[in-house]
């Protein structure tokens, strides 16, 4: 099988890195030129100057990019993969993006002779880098399977959840969780050493019982520690919350919770944290 993967960033780097090594041919394009060669001299493989030009005689298109702007650029901009797909062939987007944009390009893709699913991801960059991705698809359930083969090599696990789109809408419900996950560990932890507690002991104790979570396990020393450059960043998440926001308004759904953490993100922002790890919410209670 014959792959193409656009995007080589702190997710689709390693991603890309698995299909190699699961034995298919890769082509890789990345915007910014040495990336795609770093990437070629680790995993071997061939790099393109142009989506497109990856894109030419492939199987499956895997784009990885950061935003609906960015994935419009690489799909159906001037030197997009749509212009140079071959019939037949499956494009999977796993770019965290709008489900109206995937529903654009599932129509597109399907004049031009190409089927598409929308597939992002979630497990962060030590997901990617393990393999171990949660990958949640839209689209048909003939492309799903053809694609299968490819997606199993970087996840644990992924589901078709129904038509194009489906899978956007899973992801903001994903990172709906999160937010709310996230500054629950956040107030508790402050909560927590400000009243005296151990926060080591602490997490030891509840992380046994209904309160422990993925983050907890995996943030709370560095969030101890006053450290926050160890995955998913501030920037994104406002992103991906906007995206959850617009479609939630567009069905009349009530969020505050989203409301409320995004606006303290915004605060994150402003302090400088940016590109701060999601977990720096704590940042608003200790740096003040």
């Amino acid at each position: 099988m014959k792959v193409a993967f656009i995007g080589l960033g702190v997710m689709g780097y390693p991603m890309a890195g698995h299909v190699k090594n699961a034995g298919m041919e890769v082509c890789v394009y990345n915007r910014t030129a040495s990336k795609a060669e770093q990437w070629v001299a680790e995993y071997g493989g061939g790099s393109a100057l142009t989506p497109a030009e990856a894109a030419a005689d492939c199987d499956v298109v895997l784009v990885c990019v950061g935003n609906d702007n960015d994935v419009r650029a690489v799909t159906t901009g001037e030197d997009g993969v749509l212009n140079n797909m071959k019939d037949g062939a499956i494009l999977v987007d796993h770019t965290t993006a709008s489900a109206a944009l995937a529903r654009e390009l599932y129509a597109e893709a399907k004049s031009r002779g190409v089927q598409f699913l929308d597939a992002p991801v979630s497990g962060g960059q030590a997901g990617a880098e393990n393999g171990a991705l949660t990958v949640m698809i839209g689209g048909d359930e003939s492309t799903y399977e053809a694609a299968k083969p490819v997606i199993d090599s970087y996840s644990k696990f992924n589901k078709l959840l129904g038509a194009a789109g489906n899978g956007q809408l899973a992801k903001a419900a994903n990172q709906i969780c999160i937010a709310g996950v996230v500054e629950g560990l956040a107030e508790a932890l402050n909560f927590a050493v400000k009243a005296g507690l151990n926060g080591e002991d602490l997490i030891e104790t509840i992380s046994k019982g209904a309160a422990g979570s993925w983050q907890m396990e995996n943030r709370y020393k560095t969030m101890l520690n006053d450290e926050y450059e160890f995955g998913f960043a501030v920037d994104w998440m406002r992103k991906d919350l906007g995206i959850a926001k617009e479609e939630a308004k567009r069905n009349g759904v009530a969020m505050p919770l989203v409301d409320m953490v995004d606006g303290f993100y915004e605060e994150v922002q402003a302090m400088g944290g940016g590109r701060w790890d999601t977990s720096s919410l704590l940042t608003r209670y200790t740096r003040r």
